[in-house]
């Protein structure tokens, strides 16, 4: 079966760039209230979702680190790589959600949270602009670098849509909605089914998530 959604490098790394900027833009003027607000994450407040994306940006930012030592022939793309992880038990659910919210109340305060994102997102940037086209191995999956970064674009963008359901956040970058939506309409076609995370798009002028 043929790859069901590439992302040239280029593409992949000015989305991510772009899309990490944008998420930073939008928790930046929230304050220790509305980060301990409800967002579309069942079981998470705002500083949940910021933590649970700082502590994947630190696991994307060790990935990069190997650049150039993987050599395998990529067996993910941008879209398959999310039918990786099957929807987990109701336990397993719960114990990743407390997990998280376990580091986050490990701060000072909520604003305090948002430090270690900053520390994480300023050395990504360089990184990521350095990263030459090639192979990643990434959390059981091999990728191109264009379709591992495009991941994480859309994983930021659906994720500063899930912070605005009780407050007002900056939207994500229209680049990471429209690779969101292309993964979407790739796996759908590829017989895998729409993510969860699908119906927090907001649907475009046509209908279409």
């Amino acid at each position: 079966m043929p790859p069901a959604l590439r992302v040239p490098h280029e593409e992949g790394r000015a989305t991510f760039v772009g899309a990490v900027d944008a998420f930073l833009d939008a928790v930046e003027p929230l304050d220790d209230r509305a980060l301990l607000g409800a967002t579309r994450c069942w079981g998470w407040t705002a500083v949940d979702v910021v933590t649970h994306v700082r502590l994947g940006l630190e696991e994307l930012a060790c990935c990069l680190l190997t650049a150039g030592t993987c050599h395998a022939t990529p067996d993910r793309d941008a879209a398959t790589y999310w039918s990786m992880f099957p929807r987990p038990s109701s336990t397993d659910e719960v114990a990743g959600i407390v997990a998280v919210r376990r580091v986050a109340s490990a701060s000072r305060d909520p604003r305090s949270a948002l430090l270690p994102l900053r520390h994480v997102s300023s050395g990504l940037r360089p990184a990521a602009e350095r990263l030459t086209d090639g192979v990643l191995a990434f959390q059981g999956g091999v990728l191109t670098t264009g379709d591992l970064l495009a991941t994480w674009a859309v994983e930021l963008g659906v994720h500063q849509l899930d912070l605005a359901r009780d407050v007002e956040v900056a939207p994500p970058t229209p680049a990471s909605l429209d690779l969101a939506r292309r993964t979407v309409e790739a796996l759908v076609a590829g017989g895998s089914g729409a993510p969860e995370w699908a119906e927090r798009l907001p649907p475009t002028t046509d209908g279409r998530i």
